[in-house]
């Protein structure tokens, strides 16, 4: 009888697999002291396979499912029906019915009760399943119970739950069902009660939803709520719904809706008093369960019974912070670099060994701690102003949250922190006068960056073991002194200070707007841009060679041999050596780059050739040096046009000498800004490329399963693993499975200690109607088709098209010249896409939230670059 029918008493953590989520939460809450559950039994998961286990045609229909994908719903429902129609048709065991009988007896037959699913795969950490299988209230008598447990059975294979467990990998057959049979309570009033905020995500604001009868008014949409937020024991804010309808229980059994009384549907469903006993239960389940909670809760004669409690799952973690300050923000690295996927523990700790800032890690990504300037004075306005540069929504946020005045506050400054405050916000001219206009500081600075390229190249060949890893961390100080290298600053801030100036003055002066953008166009030594355009010499190589272009319309990405199999055709050997070529030079770039761990292009060459194919089909012959001739010919114009107008203002010769100093600084020094990081992006790849032969001794040894474990590892476990050929390869399966987790998650711009997402918005006017807000970065108003591309393989573009995408690194490059604007959901005016979009002359809009949900693949839409915003026409 144990095995079909076990008591909420009789359930402990190691029964998950025979009572579901919800069954394994009712025993672990009726075993709380001081918290009220009603009474009753689980009928198991074996209870469900008995009744299945010889049933031919569910097990057929089964099988059939298996093979289905999330897109083929039509089969899916047609599936699932034949399979929910076997099941209600299956005689329960006479076993199983002696011992659900059995315990009727024992809690009282004549009493009414819910039946509620729980599915093994629900409830967890990171998949509530919520709502995805049946639960039927008031169900009265032995035989209507039976029947309720089938449909409960029947549940586990309706069409949404079908594709749920598809969508989030979970195999139907390890999916089993188990049923609560639970004794109905009749509340005054019911609801659902979350311990951290399910909008800001604040942990410290508990929020109540609360109605009269039974929660499934609430849960179903039928009724407003009564909300209440409640903070430390403080109601901080209540709102008191009309509720016209609620749901009771009928006397013979089940459920209907029944209008309120007007005199009681303005009526609060909760006193004060009962709001703070509530806040109380949930903070002691929340301390129990050890995460916040999802907790459906009754109110029956001033006494809270707790129905469920599961983990809130949409949550984004909260960065681990110094516990030595009480309150933190904390700032998205990856909306800075343009890369916002989860990075891999090898990848995190590779960045972190390179960056100076105060970094923590959340959800595998990363967050700059930016608590101690925000509370300095002398640094506030600096951090807000520069963040705001690579991203104005976050320097919103940041407002929001000085603008509170009691979340961080400031320090009393001393005069050295004054003085140096205001030597940072003071006249940035001091780039200019340590800087001369000389276009060798540049060519300098690559060469020099090169040379120690090459020498990482050569010495790391002859170390291995553990010699590897010292040697990598003594390289990583050389790259972080190439990384900081004040000259390298010096040239880029007075490039970026030069642009500033130009859009300034020239909107002041002359009512030109962004001049700078069209001045910007086919600068020299932009590693980034001569990417995209040397990808379209490649092109050029390979167009006239039809049998090669053929084989390589045919090329996916398990063709590791690509490459070797071209000679054996016409022009081939010609394609392959271009192809070697421009990967020797660019091979270490991909798309999420700063994470060392992410393929890159030399690792899976057939990566660029879907953008080899569409240069082919887009572009003419020899159209690279057109592209940047045409965009040096239009910064030529433009300084000549303004310089000529600029001479005929009152003292206009001395302003157009300024001015013609700005624009040699653009052309001299903006191409550099792109530099730094290639040479960052290059010492990866050589890094990454010595770790994986120390990889595959490990796998021969048989520590690791593949080289790719060791991406789960973080650099000084890694150093461990090598060192003593040993690894509990549990912490490989656990972070896989967590990195999954972390795939889900939308990382918030900002996120503070409390776990409150501050969102930041545009605050503009005059846009017209149901324009889409963002951050213009590159001038020019272009329309054309919207391609809404998430991975840049999958790019399929033809001329005139506008990019649209979640955010694009420097392996976007090669695809920038193949349309006539970009619109990225990150972005702010320094980031790579900005300043390629720029030098291209591509209309560019960035930053605009949710942008590739807005705007649909294959729309017409305005991009506005000037304004910055888009319509969809």
């Amino acid at each position: 009888m144990k095995q079909y029918v076990l008591e909420f008493s009789e359930i402990d953590k190691t029964r998950k697999m025979e009572v579901g989520g919800k069954g394994l939460n009712l025993g672990e809450l009726s075993k709380i002291y001081g918290i009220q559950v009603p009474e009753g039994f689980s009928v198991t998961t074996k209870a469900f396979r008995k009744c299945l286990e010889k049933n031919e045609a569910f097990h057929s229909l089964l099988e059939q499912l298996t093979l289905l994908k999330a897109e083929d719903r039509i089969k899916i429902g047609e599936i699932s029906r034949e399979i929910r129609k076997v099941i209600l048709e299956a005689e329960i065991p006479s076993d199983i019915v002696k011992a659900v009988t059995h315990y009727l007896g024992k809690f009282g037959e004549n009493h009414a009760y819910a039946v509620r699913s729980s599915a093994t795969a629900e409830d967890l950490p990171h998949a509530s399943f919520a709502g995805q299988q049946d639960t039927y209230l008031n169900i009265k008598g032995k035989d209507a119970i039976l029947k309720h447990i089938s449909k409960c059975w029947a549940s586990l294979f309706t069409d949404r739950a079908v594709i749920y467990r598809i969508k989030n990998g979970f195999d139907h057959l390890n999916v089993y069902l188990s049923v609560v049979i639970q004794r109905m309570i009749f509340p005054k009033s019911s609801g659902i009660l979350f311990t951290a905020d399910p909008v800001t995500s604040n942990r410290k604001v508990l929020t109540i939803d609360a109605s009269f009868g039974l929660g499934e008014a609430l849960v179903s949409g039928l009724v407003s709520s009564d909300t209440y937020k409640v903070r430390e024991g403080s109601i901080v804010e209540k709102s008191i719904s009309a509720k016209k309808l609620a749901i009771y229980a009928r006397k013979e059994g089940g459920t209907e809706e029944k209008e309120i009384e007007m005199e009681q549907q303005n009526l609060a469903s909760l006193s004060d008093n009962q709001v703070l006993e509530l806040e109380r239960v949930g903070r002691k389940l929340e301390a129990y369960f050890g995460c916040p909670q999802d907790i459906e809760w009754c109110l029956v004669d001033d006494t809270f019974y707790i129905v469920q409690s599961r983990p809130i799952t949409t949550l984004y973690p909260i960065p681990e912070s110094d516990k030595t300050k009480k309150n933190h923000v904390y700032v998205s690295v990856g909306h800075q670099q343009m890369m916002t996927d989860p990075m891999k523990p090898l990848g995190l700790s590779f960045f972190l060994l390179t960056t100076p800032a105060p970094m923590r890690i959340a959800g595998g990504r990363l967050f700059v701690d930016v608590t101690g300037q925000l509370a300095s004075a002398a640094s506030r306005k600096m951090v807000i102003d520069t963040l705001g540069e690579s991203d104005p929504l976050i320097k919103d946020a940041l407002m929001t949250i000085i603008e509170r005045e009691d979340f961080i506050k400031l320090l009393p400054d001393d005069e050295k922190a004054q003085r140096s405050g205001q030597s940072n916000n003071g006249n940035s001219l001091d780039y200019l006068t340590k800087i001369e206009n000389d276009p060798t500081l540049v060519t300098d600075l690559i060469k020099s960056s090169q040379l120690s390229i090459e020498a990482l190249k050569q010495n790391i060949q002859t170390k291995s073991g553990s010699d590897v890893f010292n040697f990598i961390l003594e390289d990583i100080q050389q790259l972080k002194k190439i990384l900081f290298d004040p000259k390298s600053s010096d040239v880029i801030n007075a490039a970026f200070y030069a642009s500033s100036w130009l859009n300034k003055n020239m909107e002041q002066w002359l009512d030109e707007k962004n001049a700078a953008d069209t001045l910007s166009q086919s600068v020299p030594n932009n590693i980034t841009s001569e990417m995209g355009l040397a990808l379209l010499d490649v092109a050029d190589v390979i167009r006239p060679y039809p049998e090669v272009i053929d084989y390589l319309q045919h090329v996916n990405d398990e063709d590791d041999n690509f490459l070797d199999e071209l000679v054996r055709f016409d022009g081939g050997e010609e394609a392959r050596d271009a192809i070697h070529a421009y990967l020797s030079k660019y091979g270490m770039r991909c798309s999420g780059e700063i994470d060392i761990t992410k393929t890159r292009w030399s690792e899976n060459p057939a990566a660029i050739v879907p953008m080899i194919l569409s240069n082919i089909k887009n572009f003419e012959p020899n159209s690279s040096k057109k592209i940047f001739e045409q965009g040096w010919r239009a910064a030529l114009k433009k300084e000549q046009e303004l310089l000529v107008r600029l001479k005929q203002l009152p003292d206009g010769g001395q302003i157009a000498k300024e001015t013609k100093r700005m624009i040699d600084l653009i052309r001299n020094f903006s191409g550099f800004r792109e530099y730094p990081k290639y040479g960052m992006i290059n010492r990866y790849f050589v890094y990454k490329q010595a770790l994986l032969k120390e990889a595959e001794k490990l796998v021969q040894t048989g520590v690791i399963h593949e080289k790719e474990d060791i991406y789960f590892l973080d650099f000084e476990e890694l150093r461990e693993v090598v060192y003593t050929n040993k690894l509990d390869y549990e912490i490989i399966s656990k972070r896989k499975e967590a990195y999954k987790l972390y795939e889900n998650l939308n990382p918030p711009r900002v996120i503070t200690s409390d776990g409150e997402i501050i969102a930041g918005e545009y605050k503009r006017e005059n846009l017209p109607a149901n324009a889409i807000a963002g951050l213009p970065v590159s001038s020019g108003v272009i329309e054309g088709r919207a391609r809404v591309i998430l991975n840049m393989e999958d790019a399929d573009l033809e001329e005139g098209d506008i990019l649209v995408t979640a955010f694009t690194d420097p392996s976007w490059t090669p695809l920038f010249v193949s349309v006539k604007g970009l619109v990225t959901e990150v972005g702010g005016l320094m980031t790579h896409g900005a300043v390629i979009a720029r030098e291209y002359g591509l209309p560019a809009v960035v930053g605009v939230e949710n942008a590739a949900k807005m705007i649909k693949d294959g729309q017409r839409i305005r991009v506005n670059g000037i304004e910055g915003y888009i319509e969809i026409l």
